[in-house]
């Protein structure tokens, strides 16, 4: 009998989770902004830092990978992209979005709230990383 990971009936393993703080951001910031997605950030200006913007202003394409898809207690999930390249680095890594006082990018929705999102990163185990792929 198969005892690997990959076997019938193992859940997926998640690659990205959402703190409550930050479903609660995303539920106030839909109401204005309509449904938003994320794209993490692969450094420059904005460190690496999600970006939240309202879907279809960012463009995703064969050069994004999509990690998941967030449940912030709205009709639609928050989807979360991050660049392929990106994604070859962070591939083994499960990031939670949270979000803490402060001044977000200027091209997150979050920027004039006071507020602004963060991931907070961590490797998986091995276990987690064979059923991530």
């Amino acid at each position: 009998m198969d005892d690997s990971p990959q076997r019938a009936g193992a859940e997926p393993v998640e690659r990205v989770a959402l703190t409550e703080s930050a479903a609660a951001l995303l539920r106030e910031l839909t109401a204005e902004h309509g449904p938003l997605m994320f794209h993490q950030s692969g450094g420059c200006c904005d460190g690496s830092s999600p970006m939240c913007y309202p879907v279809g202003e960012f463009r995703t394409g064969g050069s994004d990978v999509r990690l998941g898809d967030l449940d912030a207690g709205l009709p639609d999930p928050v989807p979360v992209w991050m660049s392929r390249s990106q994604f070859e680095l962070w591939r083994h890594t499960h990031l939670t979005i949270d979000v803490v006082p402060g001044r977000g990018s200027g091209f997150s929705v979050e920027a004039p709230t006071g507020h602004r999102f963060l991931v907070r990163s961590r490797l998986m185990t091995d276990e987690e990383a064979e059923r991530a792929e």
